[in-house]
């Protein structure tokens, strides 16, 4: 990002919402100077900073955020008005998971791993004006300019992902588009979110307004009943529902290619394992 974008400027703004928004900072730290514009840190990443706490320098080259945080399950819901600034966002996790308008943004990148295809392919939209100005030494498969001018076959792409994600956007269009999959993924998230906001077994701990419609983090009552719990879920064919080793607990990971009935499946799984723990 800092080696096609920094165009001549020496200072990016980022905001810090957890442990991807913290990687990228880091790698930006390499190219050039970095200002923290908002950061939730302050309460342990569970809330997505309003724009109006953010502290935007005009003269920064970009302003990067991370758009959903899988770890912590924190998604932005709304698109930030950075100005003349280009508007960066990492969407590894949530694009494709609703409709999106891209002109709002100067560069938009994703993993495919999440909502679109095999690891090791990524998608990055890039509006036009800001191609062709990579810093000197940058290589030439990470200058957006010359990618585009090769149409992505500067070197020889992953086909194999690429064939797959082709397939992923059919299946996408066969269910109606990004505007069905959001109510789709709507109607999961607010399964499962009214479970642990109902529950005094079960709790969110994010911020109401910035949960995540793809990963949802929750912790029990009683740490110690974890173990029992996760053992109990895979008996019942739900597994990889262990939380992050930073910030532990659970979390069900519900992307596009997760059906309602599988988010059905947990749900009673849930109620029947609180009434058993009585």
């Amino acid at each position: 990002m800092p080696l096609n974008l920094l165009r001549g400027k020496a200072k990016a703004d980022y905001v810090h919402t957890g442990e991807w928004a913290k990687k990228a900072i880091g790698e930006a730290r390499k190219f050039c100077a970095v200002s923290i514009a908002a950061s939730s840190e302050d309460k342990s990443f569970t809330y997505a900073p309003k724009q109006s706490v953010w502290h935007l320098d005009p003269e920064a080259a970009y302003v990067h955020y991370t758009g959903n945080e899988t770890i912590g399950g924190v998604e932005f819901h709304w698109v930030p008005d950075t100005g003349a600034v280009p508007l960066v966002c990492d969407l590894s996790s949530s694009l494709l998971s609703r409709p999106l308008d891209v002109g709002k943004f100067g560069v938009v990148y994703a993993g495919a791993q999440k909502n679109i295809g095999p690891a090791g392919l990524t998608i990055v939209i890039v509006r036009e004006d800001l191609m062709g100005r990579a810093m000197a030494g940058t290589p030439s498969v990470f200058d957006y300019k010359i990618q585009a001018d090769n149409d992505s076959m500067y070197n020889t792409p992953p086909t194999y992902a690429i064939y797959i994600a082709g397939l992923v956007l059919k299946w996408l269009k066969a269910k109606g588009g990004l505007a069905a999959m959001e109510k789709v993924n709507l109607a999961k998230a607010k399964l499962l979110y009214d479970l642990l906001d109902s529950s005094g077994f079960y709790r969110s701990p994010v911020t109401r307004d910035d949960r995540s419609r793809m990963n949802v983090p929750f912790t029990l009552n009683d740490p110690g009943r974890d173990e029992a719990f996760l053992k109990q879920a895979a008996q019942h064919g739900l597994t990889q529902l262990k939380g992050h080793r930073s910030v532990g607990g659970m979390r069900a990971s519900i992307y596009n290619a997760m059906p309602l009935a599988g988010v059905q499946a947990l749900v009673e799984f849930m109620r029947d394992f609180e009434r058993r723990q009585g």
